[in-house]
């Protein structure tokens, strides 16, 4: 009866069918996550992709003196902030979302050279104008502009990870040079 047993086990031992559904069942969820990761953060970069184009939006309507959609009276930071709500919403993104950055840009002003805060009158989008972008040497007065800057949150969904529902602030900045009329 000893025999048997160890013959049967023998047998089994070296049978091969079915192997390969073991080895899908081990293999498969591994796949599974390296997909969703694949799409979760596909979608990161899109969004991403799709806020620095709204601030680049922003910077250039601000930076530029005449606007033909802008309603009459309209401030340069008021330009600005339109345009980003326009690019966000025209990429379907909620522009409710946007907020300001966490770590404000530290640029300074282009005729004192005092630090420029953040325009309060636009709460989402952080719009900062004539401000200084370069300098170009000891005594020179360098090329002034507008700097657009906002965060916009992103949560991935990734089951039995660490990143699972995890919320991180996705940063736009975009700096551009004022075009004098």
């Amino acid at each position: 009866m000893l025999r048997v047993g160890r013959g049967t086990l023998r047998r089994l031992g070296g049978e091969t069918r079915g192997s390969e559904i073991a080895e899908a069942a081990a293999v498969l969820p591994i796949v599974f996550m390296m997909v969703l990761g694949v799409f979760w953060f596909g979608q990161a970069f899109r969004i991403y992709g799709t806020i620095a184009h709204a601030a680049r939006q922003g910077a250039r309507a601000g930076a530029t003196p005449g606007c033909t959609t802008c309603a009459a009276g309209s401030t340069t930071p008021q330009k600005a902030f339109a345009a980003v709500q326009n690019a966000l919403v025209s990429a379907k993104l909620d522009p409710n979302l946007a907020q300001w950055p966490t770590v404000r840009p530290s640029l300074v002003s282009c005729s004192s050279g005092a630090p420029v805060a953040c325009d309060v009158g636009q709460t989402k989008v952080c719009v900062q104008e004539n401000v200084q972008l370069s300098k170009i040497g000891s005594g020179a007065a360098g090329v002034c502009g507008i700097s657009v800057s906002f965060q916009y949150p992103y949560q991935f969904w990734l089951p039995f990870t660490t990143l699972n529902a995890q919320k991180i602030q996705l940063q736009a900045v975009a700096r551009m040079r004022m075009e004098m009329p």
